[in-house]
C-alpha cells in the first residue's frame, strides 16, 4: 500500500475510534482488552498519535518513551485525542518523502514516512475495534488489502523481534492463508524468535489458519477468537498464539 492510502486509512480509522468512543461513553469497559475502559483507551492512543508525530516532525533520530496523557475526562478527553489525531494526519500527509527519523521493526518499510503512515494506520484501526467492543457492535470491515497489510506487518514485523512470546520447545510450521486475497504466510517457531516466511514454502504446515484477510486481522490482533472451521491441525499452536501474542 501507499503512503497516501495508508494515511487515508489512518484518517478515517481515527474519526471512527473517536465517535464510537462518544457513543460509548467513556467509563464504558473495553472487553478485548481487560481492565481498560474507554478513558484508557483514548489516552493510550492519543498519546501513541502524539508519539508518532514527533518522530516525523521533529526528525527524531533515538527512542523515547511516549508522552503522559493528561487527567482529562468525557468530551475534553475526546476533544485532546481528536487533536492529536488531526496532527498525526497532517504530518504524516505534509512530511516530504526523504525524512529521516528513528523506526522500530526489523521489516519496516525503507522510508520512515511510509513506516510510520503503516503503523499508525493499524495502530489506529485495531484500536477503532476496541472501541467497537466497547460499544457493543460488529467491527466495521476493513479492506482485504490493508487486512493483509496488517497481517504481515504482525507476522514479519512484531513477531521477527526478540520480544516476541510466541515460542514452542520444537520446531513447529504454521500456515497462514487469507482466502480472498491469496496471500499466504509460513511461520516458523522454535525456542528463538518466530520466523516468517511471505508465501506458502510446501513445508508440512503442523497448524493452518485460512479465512478471509480481515478475520485473520482480528483473529491474529486478538480481537475475535482464533478458533472455528479455518482453524486444524495442531490446535494448541492456536492457543499457544492467543496466550501469548499479545503486541
Amino acid at each position: 500500500m501507499e503512503i497516501t492510502e495508508h494515511v487515508k486509512t489512518l484518517a478515517r480509522e481515527g474519526e471512527l475510534l473517536a465517535d464510537v468512543a462518544e457513543r460509548a461513553g467513556t467509563d464504558a469497559a473495553v472487553p478485548t482488552c481487560p481492565g481498560w475502559r474507554v478513558t484508557d483507551l483514548l489516552r493510550h492512543t492519543g498519546s501513541v498519535h502524539r508519539w508518532a508525530t514527533a518522530y516525523v516532525a521533529e526528525r527524531r533520530l533515538e527512542p523515547v518513551g511516549f508522552p503522559d496523557a493528561p487527567e482529562l475526562v468525557g468530551g475534553e478527553l475526546l476533544s485532546w485525542f481528536r487533536e492529536g489525531h488531526a496532527d498525526l494526519v497532517r504530518t504524516l500527509g505534509e512530511a516530504p518523502a526523504d525524512v529521516q527519523c528513528w523506526t522500530f521493526l526489523p521489516t519496516a518499510p525503507p522510508s520512515p514516512v511510509a513506516f510510520w503512515a503503516r503503523r499508525q494506520a493499524h495502530e489506529t484501526a485495531v484500536h477503532r475495534m476496541d472501541a467497537e467492543a466497547a460499544l457493543g457492535v460488529l467491527f466495521s470491515a476493513l479492506e482485504p488489502e490493508f487486512a493483509e497489510d496488517g497481517v504481515d506487518e504482525l507476522l514479519t514485523g512484531f513477531h521477527a523481534r526478540p520480544r516476541s512470546r510466541v515460542r514452542t520447545t520444537e520446531q513447529k510450521v504454521v500456515r497462514v492463508r487469507a482466502a480472498d486475497t491469496g496471500a499466504a504466510w509460513t511461520v516458523h517457531l522454535s525456542a528463538a524468535p518466530a520466523r516468517t516466511v511471505r508465501g506458502d514454502t510446501g513445508e508440512a504446515a503442523d497448524c493452518e489458519l485460512i479465512g478471509e484477510a480481515a478475520w485473520l486481522y482480528e483473529a491474529l490482533w486478538n480481537r475475535v477468537p482464533l478458533a472455528g472451521p479455518g482453524v486444524s491441525g495442531d490446535l494448541t499452536l492456536a492457543r499457544l498464539w492467543t496466550d501469548t501474542a499479545g503486541i
